[in-house]
C-alpha cells in the first residue's frame, strides 16, 4: 500500500487572501461543500481572531463538515488567538487547531523582532496552550524556505516534543527551488526525532512559478500532507493548485509511492464554483482545469488524439471532469480533425468529396479563428445548395459610401459554366447586387422577405441570410446563404432562392 498524502485545503484562508477574493460566510459555506465532495482530509476554515466574520465562518464550517473532514482554524502564537480558534472550533467532530511563528532570519529579526531562543519558546508555548482545548496541533513554521537548516530542526523538534501532531513547512515566498526544498524536508526526516509520528506538511507560495514542483518534491521526500487551493488561488502569485498537485501524485503513485483519496472527477466543478465566487478567472492554459487543458489545435496533434488519446494527453478529461478531449478546429486542422467532426455532427465524406470540403473549411478558417460546428453546418449545406445550383457566384464587388452611389459588378456562371459579368446601381449594397443578379436572371420575382442572423458568436461569425422570393405565379421559393462577408451571404441566398424557382420551371 502507497502512502496517503493528506490534502489540506486553504481556499477559504489563504485563498480569500487574494486581492479581491474576499468571500462571505455563505459563499464559504457552498465552497465548504463542494470541498467535502472532492473528499479533502483537512478544511482550513479562516482565521477565526481577525473577523467576527471568519469566526462564524469556521463554526459554521465545524459543524457542516462532521465526520468527513478535519476542520482547522489559523492562529498566531498567542494565547488569545488559540481561545477564540477554540471556541469557534467547539462543535467540531474533528477540530485543528494551527498556530505557528515565523523561524527565518529574517521573519525574527525585522518582524517579530527575538532571538531565536525567544522564537522556540514561543513555538513551545503555543503548542502546549493548544494542546489544553484539541488533540490536533499543527505548528506552521513561517518562512521554513529561508530558515537556517539546523534551528530549523531544533524548532521542529521542540514542537513535536511538545506534542505537535502536525508540523508545516511552508516555503512562504515561493523562494525556494525545488530540489533545494526537497532536500530541507529530507534534512528534517533524517534529523529530527520521532517525526515518523507526526504528519510533515508543505505549504508552498507561487512567486516563481514553481509551487507544484515545490509541494512535490516535499513528497518525494517524506513529506504526507500538502496544503494547497482550488486554482492555485492565494496571496500574491497564489498557492499549489490542489488539481495540480493531486494529478501529479496520481501520474506518478509507484516513483513517489504516494495516492490521495481525492475525487478528482469533482476538479472541474470545484474550478468553476470557486471562480464563480471570488471573480478570480481561471487562465485559459491553466493545467487540469483551464479550458484549453484538454483542447487541441495543432493538425499533428489532432490527428495523434483520435488515433490513441494518450499520445498527446496523459490524462483523461473525464477524470477530473471535464468530459472528453476537444478537437479545435482551426486553419492548422488537417483532414482527419474535419472529418471526424463532421461525422461526429452526421456527415460521411470520403476522397475527393472530403477534399472539396476541405478546401472549402480552409477558407472560413482563414477567416476565423475556431470554426465552429455551427459553422460546419452551414458549410456543408452552402456546398449542397451550390453543387444543385443553375447559376452559381463567381465573385461580388461593391463600391459605396457617403456621398457615394452604391454600385455592384457581379460575376455569374450560367447553367454551361459561362462566366457572366453585369454592373448595376441600387438604393443600398444589397440592392445594387440584387438588380444586378436580375441582369442576368431574367426571371418575373419579387422579394418579400430578408433576414440575417450569425451562425455561431463572435464578431467572426459567418452571418447567414434568408430570403424569400415571390414568382410571377404567386409560389413562394426560399433561399439561403452563409459566408463571412454579408453581401457574399445576401447574393448566395438571392440566387438560391432563384435556382429554386428556375429548377421548378424546367
Amino acid at each position: 500500500m502507497t502512502r496517503k498524502i493528506n490534502i489540506f485545503d486553504t481556499t477559504l484562508r489563504d485563498g480569500e487572501q487574494s486581492p479581491g477574493a474576499s468571500m462571505n460566510t455563505e459563499e464559504k459555506l457552498v465552497i465548504a461543500r463542494q470541498l467535502l465532495r472532492l473528499n479533502v482530509d483537512v478544511i482550513e476554515a479562516g482565521f477565526p481572531i481577525s473577523s467576527p466574520g471568519d469566526f462564524e465562518s469556521v463554526r459554521r464550517i465545524a459543524e457542516l463538515a462532521g465526520e468527513d473532514a478535519t476542520v482547522a482554524g489559523l492562529t498566531r502564537a498567542i494565547e488569545k488567538d488559540i481561545d477564540v480558534a477554540a471556541d469557534a472550533l467547539k462543535y467540531a467532530k474533528r477540530p485543528r487547531i494551527h498556530t505557528g511563528i515565523g523561524v527565518s532570519p529574517s521573519h525574527m529579526r525585522d518582524k517579530l523582532r527575538i532571538t531565536e531562543d525567544q522564537c522556540i519558546e514561543r513555538a513551545v508555548h503555543a503548542v502546549s496552550y493548544a494542546k489544553k482545548y484539541v488533540s490536533d496541533v499543527q505548528f506552521y513554521a513561517e518562512d521554513a524556505g529561508r530558515s537556517d537548516y539546523d534551528f530549523l530542526v531544533k524548532v521542529i523538534q521542540a514542537v513535536v516534543d511538545a506534542g505537535a501532531t502536525v508540523v508545516n513547512i511552508p516555503d512562504t515566498t515561493g523562494y525556494s527551488l525545488p530540489e533545494e526544498f526537497g532536500q530541507r524536508i529530507k534534512y528534517l526526516m533524517d534529523n529530527v526525532r520521532g517525526i515518523e509520528n507526526v504528519t510533515v506538511s508543505v505549504h508552498c507560495h507561487n512567486d516563481l512559478g514553481m509551487a507544484t514542483a515545490l509541494a512535490m518534491a516535499g513528497v518525494k521526500n517524506g513529506a504526507t500532507q500538502v496544503e494547497c487551493t482550488v486554482n492555485g488561488l492565494g496571496e500574491r502569485a497564489g498557492n499549489t493548485a490542489m488539481e495540480e498537485v493531486v494529478m501529479a501524485i496520481r501520474m506518478h503513485e509507484a516513483e513517489l509511492d504516494a495516492h490521495t483519496d481525492i475525487n478528482t472527477r469533482e476538479f472541474i466543478k470545484a474550478s468553476r464554483l470557486v471562480s464563480s465566487i471570488t471573480g478570480m478567472n481561471v487562465q485559459a492554459n491553466k493545467a487540469i482545469v483551464g479550458a484549453n487543458a484538454f483542447a487541441h489545435s495543432s493538425g499533428i496533434h489532432q490527428d495523434g488524439v483520435l488515433k490513441k488519446r494518450d499520445t498527446y494527453e496523459i490524462i483523461d478529461p473525464a477524470d477530473v471532469g471535464a468530459g472528453s478531449s476537444q478537437i479545435v478546429l482551426t486553419a492548422r486542422s488537417g483532414h482527419a480533425a474535419l472529418k471526424h467532426r463532421l461525422e461526429e455532427l452526421g456527415y460521411e465524406f470520403e476522397g475527393e468529396q472530403l477534399d472539396q470540403v476541405y478546401e472549402a473549411f480552409l477558407n472560413l478558417a482563414d477567416k476565423k479563428k475556431e470554426v465552429y460546428d455551427e459553422d460546419l453546418e452551414s458549410l456543408v449545406n452552402e456546398r449542397d445548395r451550390e453543387e444543385s445550383a443553375l447559376y452559381t457566384l463567381e465573385s461580388v464587388q461593391i463600391s459605396c459610401g457617403f456621398p457615394l452611389t452604391p454600385t455592384a459588378t457581379l460575376t455569374l456562371a450560367n447553367p454551361e459554366g459561362e462566366p457572366i459579368t453585369v454592373c448595376a446601381y441600387g438604393t443600398g449594397p444589397v440592392d445594387a447586387v440584387y438588380k444586378a443578379v436580375n441582369q442576368i436572371i431574367k426571371v418575373d420575382n419579387d422579394l418579400t422577405e430578408f433576414s440575417v442572423q450569425s451562425v455561431t458568436r463572435g464578431i467572426d461569425a459567418l452571418g447567414e441570410v434568408t430570403v424569400r422570393v415571390k414568382a410571377g405565379n404567386g409560389e413562394v421559393y426560399t433561399g439561403r446563404g452563409a459566408d463571412g462577408d454579408i453581401i457574399v451571404s445576401s447574393t448566395k441566398a438571392y440566387l438560391n432562392a432563384l435556382n429554386r424557382l428556375l429548377s421548378e420551371k424546367r
